[in-house]
């Protein structure tokens, strides 16, 4: 069983490897400039010169859709490290910690937490005006939430166990317990975790970039490559379908690495 996924993740991971090489190599396979305009190309569907076909300014939209794997992927896999290292370091402290701290902290996640994750973000994007900075703090701003409950729920969990007990004795200062003892302990839920919220964000990416509140021209991403083609989707359907199968394609794929480091850490606890 433990080879079964452990299989699986390699192969997970080699082909989002692949993604993010084809992702940083895209100004070099494109076929066309992805922000060149030709008014005799205008919404040709997929064929020999244009594999994805046309939008409705004649722009190749698999040129459009590898340099907005750039914008849409790169950006997540950021926000989400950030998101992990401040919600994990939070978390972290204030499970072992405790006291008022910890009150303080959990009465800010428990505010945040009283607003939906998107309702919130397009609040905060609408207020300070659509980019994807002002997205990605948007959507940052309650983001950590997730790590932060997580690590100061392990946190607390072990401790109290023998092994941390034994670093106090030994002299290891709090800074050394909670790097060497206590992270490492607890990394394993937070990694899945974080993998799963992989897909999580990119949706959340690309949802903010569909309302306009994200990505602005020229600028490419697939959520406002969606939202280009909307109007005319009956007359192009694949300048929305392209853009709509590369997101669903990159959440199915971190999902099922989310849920095989699951299963594989399940199976390591249990065996």
């Amino acid at each position: 069983m433990r080879k079964r996924l452990r299989r699986r993740i390699q192969i997970l991971l080699f082909i989002i490897g692949a993604l993010l090489l084809i992702s940083l190599l895209a100004p070099l396979l494109v076929p066309h400039a992805p922000n060149k305009t030709n008014p005799l190309a205008i919404r040709i569907p997929p064929g020999r010169e244009y594999w994805l076909g046309t939008d409705n300014m004649g722009r190749c939209v698999l040129s459009r859709v590898l340099y907005g794997a750039r914008t849409s992927i790169f950006s997540t896999i950021f926000l989400v490290g950030i998101s992990f290292a401040f919600g994990t370091g939070i978390g972290i402290v204030c499970g072992y910690y405790e006291g008022v701290l910890d009150m303080i902290v959990m009465g800010v996640v428990d505010l945040l937490l009283a607003f939906p994750q998107m309702v919130l973000a397009i609040a905060v994007a609408g207020i300070i005006g659509g980019s994807l900075t002002n997205a990605l703090l948007a959507i940052g701003l309650s983001s950590w939430i997730v790590y932060a409950k997580l690590a100061r729920t392990h946190t607390k969990s072990i401790r109290h166990d023998a092994f941390i007990l034994a670093a106090k004795l030994n002299g290891c200062s709090d800074y050394c317990i909670l790097r060497h003892h206590i992270f490492p302990n607890i990394f394993g839920a937070l990694i899945v975790n974080g993998a799963t919220q992989i897909g999580v964000t990119l949706m959340s990416i690309s949802g903010l970039s569909f309302l306009g509140l994200g990505v602005t021209s020229p600028q490419i991403e697939w959520g406002a490559m969606i939202n280009e083609g909307r109007a005319y989707i009956q007359l192009s359907p694949w300048a929305v379908l392209a853009p709509a199968g590369a997101v669903l394609l990159c959440i199915m794929l971190f999902n099922y690495l989310g849920d095989a480091l699951r299963d594989l850490s399940a199976c390591t606890e249990t065996g």
